[in-house]
């Protein structure tokens, strides 16, 4: 499978223009009432306008950052600043004030997008760091949305967005510090993206429930981007809560989702779990370590699906990943081969030579999907991504002859 010169908003125009009226998107919110629903004309249609609206406050390059729990015009606001050339900014709606200040700041967002409070007051949390944030010029809540998007001009020029350019910044979680903005471009987002789309098989038959959370590459990159490439539905869940997931399942027929493997344990072991019809669902993905065997076979028994498990990270994306025609041993035991157009190496730590097949050593990649570099740290790029373009995760792990991939622990914590 090559790697394609694509566009986020380019990956929603192709769709849209092939089968305008088919059903794209269903915002998972725990109302049925207000459950509302896009077809794919529609959604390029709102994210056009969010585009326009966008381009009459922004120059193509500026940065505009994001924080809210999963609401459908999260995923309009993706689309809309992929079309307007602007670089979105995906911020945590958990983080406190200190947090929300260093992601602000160093990403030096010129507007962000929010609601008031959900499960944090966010507003607040805003308005407390705001003077320290003089680049900050824009604050555009998500109650007032639709006036928003009235702001922009039918008239109003979008520009030329390469797939080079840098569409998301995604922080990395900190565990060394305070998080590093791994900047991803179009090209990177885009390909993974249909990549994990193939490996698990979506179609334009397919209903994929969408329960991560959208400021994580998981959500925003994997489920939107693959659903959206594959012409299948779309239902980004607002929150993980086990019973509106069972519930969103059935009521839309859901055949495919992502979720971690505590989201699954929370799904077999809520107690609507027997009175849903789970009979659409055919497949569930994970990411992370290795899922014991005795969990793979339970997730697969209980809930009527085939489990495919990948792994990744914020600056690298998805390196490898299950099939769905691997072998059971393979699928409850490794996190599967290399994607398209991806080397893996395992490499001893100090030398950085290849280890035999079995060793353990550290986990190194190169190819398409390696992050453009940490924004305004090139220091720590030239550390994570060596002369020769191997991105050093930092993960110790062992590969066997067939290029399946085991993680063994972490060699930097």
């Amino acid at each position: 499978m090559p790697v394609l010169e694509t566009t986020v908003g380019g990956a929603l125009r192709e769709p849209a223009e092939r089968s305008a009226e088919q059903l794209a998107m269903v915002g998972g919110l725990p109302e049925p009432a207000g459950r509302r629903r896009w077809t794919f004309g529609e959604l390029l249609d709102d994210a056009e306008r969010a585009a326009r609206a966008l381009a009459g406050r922004f120059a193509p390059g500026e940065r505009v950052a994001v924080c809210a729990p999963n609401l459908p015009e999260w995923v309009v606001l993706e689309f809309g600043a992929a079309l307007a050339g602007l670089t979105l900014v995906a911020v945590n709606p958990a983080y406190r004030p200190p947090e929300l200040r260093h992601v602000l700041d160093q990403s030096q967002a010129a507007g962000i997008f929010l609601v008031p409070e959900f499960r944090a007051p966010m507003g607040a949390y805003l308005a407390e760091v705001q003077a320290e944030l003089p680049a900050l010029r824009e604050v555009v809540l998500f109650t007032e949305w639709e006036q928003f998007l009235a702001s922009g001009q039918p008239t109003q020029q979008l520009p030329e967005v390469s797939p080079d350019d840098i569409a998301q910044i995604q922080y990395t979680s900190g565990t060394t510090g305070l998080p590093k903005g791994a900047m991803l471009t179009h090209r990177e987002l885009t390909n993974n993206a249909r990549f994990y789309a193939d490996h698990i098989q979506l179609s334009p038959s397919d209903v994929y429930v969408n329960p991560m959370p959208m400021f994580h590459t998981a959500d925003c990159a994997l489920g939107v981007l693959g659903a959206v490439q594959s012409g299948a539905v779309h239902v980004p869940v607002l929150a993980f809560d086990p019973a509106l997931v069972l519930e969103l399942i059935e009521a839309e027929r859901g055949s495919a989702m992502l979720g971690v493997p505590t989201m699954l344990i929370a799904l077999m072991e809520h107690p609507d779990l027997g009175r849903r019809d789970l009979s659409s669902l055919r497949i569930t993905a994970s990411g992370g370590a290795v899922a014991p065997a005795e969990l793979v076979r339970r997730i697969e028994d209980r809930l009527g699906v085939t489990f495919s498990i990948a792994y990744g990270s914020t600056e690298s994306l998805l390196l490898t990943q299950i099939r769905l025609d691997d072998a059971p041993e393979d699928r409850a035991k490794t996190l599967g081969r290399p994607f398209p157009q991806t080397e893996i190496m395992v490499c001893d730590p100090l030398s950085n030579a290849p280890v035999a097949p079995g060793v353990v050593g550290e986990l190194c990649a190169r190819g398409y999907s390696i992050t453009a570099g940490y924004n305004r740290q090139p220091e720590a790029t030239a550390t994570a991504i060596d002369a020769e373009g191997w991105y050093h995760t930092g993960d110790l792990a062992t590969m066997d002859e067939r290029g399946y991939l085991l993680i063994e622990g972490r060699l930097r914590t």
